[in-house]
């Protein structure tokens, strides 16, 4: 099944991806791999959540904060590939949590991003993962997350037919004007002598 097919199964419509808030880009390809920058819950039109598990927000708003930002990181995927079919697997996934430094949930918070991949890409979704905690994330957000993704090659640039001898355009013709060259006389052969 196609994923943008699969995506409407889900009734998920992925809005356009946040914009890098410095000096870096969301996505970078070396190979058939490619590095996503990390991600934040953020979705447009909303504020950003701010706060930290297990003293602010539950598991399960984390899970929802994790699954939040798989959207983003899916759409930032769309972006640069042009068609999520092209995932060839997740391969990686780095989860950070933003909680107090005695939580311990940090896996079931970051379920949240690794269902929905698996949701979307089936057993080209499951990966390998890290789910951290921290004692802080940018801007105070409470889920911040990094992927890397094996590509399917570049599609082919697709050849056009060449154009049968008839109708191709024939460049005019033009005439070649052969170079003349003036007879030497006599004197200016003299002359050359001396």
């Amino acid at each position: 099944m196609k994923v943008e097919q699969r995506l409407k199964e889900l009734g998920i419509e992925l809005a356009r991806p946040t914009t890098p808030l410095g000096s870096y880009v969301n996505a970078v390809r070396t190979g058939n791999l490619l590095y996503l920058a990390g991600k934040g819950p953020g979705l447009p039109g909303k504020p950003l959540p701010v706060g930290k598990l297990g003293r602010d927000f539950s598991i399960d708003q984390g899970y929802g904060f994790a699954r939040d930002t798989g959207l983003s990181i899916l759409a930032a995927l769309k972006e640069e590939l042009g068609d999520l079919d092209r995932v060839k697997r997740i391969v990686k996934v780095l989860g950070m949590v933003n909680a107090t430094s005695e939580y311990g949930s940090q896996p079931e918070v970051i379920n949240g991003c690794s269902d929905l991949f698996v949701e979307v890409f089936g057993e080209r979704g499951r990966h390998a993962r890290s789910a951290v905690g921290m004692g802080s994330l940018p801007r105070g957000i409470p889920v911040e997350i990094e992927v890397i993704v094996e590509v399917e090659a570049e599609p082919a640039p697709r050849v056009t037919a060449a154009k049968p001898a008839a109708a191709r355009k024939s460049a005019p013709k033009t005439k070649t004007a052969k170079a003349k060259t003036k007879p030497k006389s006599a004197k200016s052969a003299k002359s050359k002598k001396r």
